[in-house]
């Protein structure tokens, strides 16, 4: 079978063909990737060292290495809960990773309010409006901040994408593991149960005031774009990941696709190829490199010309346009 059995581009509706089977990690439940990451050499006693000093693990490394998938295995290895996550942008702030304020949402439900009371109805709404707390909602920083009898995992994604003020604004916050809730203080609302980060659990904090009672387990991710200052890298366990190898590359595709990669062949000329094109400096992947073996593996294996296409369409450089 090749892909003229799916779509061919001719507009001809034809009866339901079945779809090929997605990629392992395509499937739902999603299938944690914890189970088959295997750290390179140096990478265990970078998570050890950062764990026991509670400081926050700086992993750099090219794009598809394994980076973020780190924490998913030590926060399985070590029940520390689900993963708490903050991906990064430019745009990205200390004070939405603390909490987030609905002050919008807060004036709306006012106007509400106070239409049903002019239209003689039931003044009520879902929402007490003289209550903060239903428009507060703690951000992943916040969240793992919060006291607990274990520390939260918290993956910072892509931290070199941030703001140049952004390393410099967290160390302080990394450092004392506390932090106040201005609206919460202003209106001297001493107790309040705040919403947690994507959940509908709720946290009580008094007097605005949040310290953590286990300093988080942090992994920061950095591409290596742009310079991070001194100071933050001081308070930093920091380790690099390796370039890989074609005895790695086999691991992560036995694990990922339980498939043998032998010496020779189409597949291993491909994992070949992709371990001397990230040695060269070529930004690919190895999500990448896995997708493609999957469908080589698949409904386009019987067709040389359609296996090069395919590794020339999903096998592209990533710095390219």
């Amino acid at each position: 079978m090749t892909w003229d059995a799916y779509y061919r581009g001719d507009g001809v509706k034809r009866a339901a063909v079945p779809l090929p089977e997605p990629p392992p990690w395509r499937t739902f439940p999603i299938r944690s990737a914890a189970a088959v990451f295997r750290p390179p050499e140096g990478l265990t006693d970078a998570v050890n060292a950062a764990l026991a000093l509670r400081r926050p693990l700086l992993i750099t490394g090219g794009p598809g290495t394994g980076k973020s998938t780190v924490i998913e295995q030590v926060s399985t290895e070590l029940t520390l809960g689900p993963v708490l996550r903050w991906h990064i942008t430019s745009r990205s702030s200390l004070a939405d990773a603390l909490y987030r304020y609905d002050a919008l949402g807060r004036i709306h439900a006012h106007r509400l309010q106070q239409e049903k009371a002019r239209a003689g109805g039931n003044p009520g709404t879902d929402v007490d409006v003289d209550d903060i707390a239903a428009f507060l909602t703690l951000g992943p920083l916040g969240t793992a901040l919060l006291p607990a009898t274990r520390p939260r995992a918290l993956l910072i994604d892509e931290i070199d994408k941030a703001d140049l003020d952004l390393p410099g604004d967290l160390l302080d916050v990394l450092e004392r593991g506390e932090f106040r809730i201005t609206e919460l203080m202003r209106e001297e609302q001493h107790t309040a149960r705040v919403r947690t980060w994507e959940s509908d659990v709720r946290h009580l904090v008094e007097d605005g005031h949040v310290q953590c009672t286990e300093f988080p387990f942090i992994v920061m991710t950095s591409n290596g774009e742009q310079e991070l200052p001194a100071p933050f890298l001081r308070r930093c366990v920091r380790y690099t990941m390796p370039k890989p190898t074609a005895a790695l590359i086999r691991d992560v595709v036995r694990g990922h696709l339980g498939m043998e990669v032998g010496e020779s062949g189409p597949a291993a000329e491909l994992v070949d190829d992709f371990v001397r094109r990230v040695a060269s400096g070529e930004s690919v992947a190895v999500d990448q490199l896995l997708g493609t073996l999957h469908l080589l593996d698949g409904p386009a294996r019987s067709d040389a010309a359609e296996r090069e296409r395919l590794i020339g369409l999903l096998m592209r450089d990533l710095s390219g346009a």
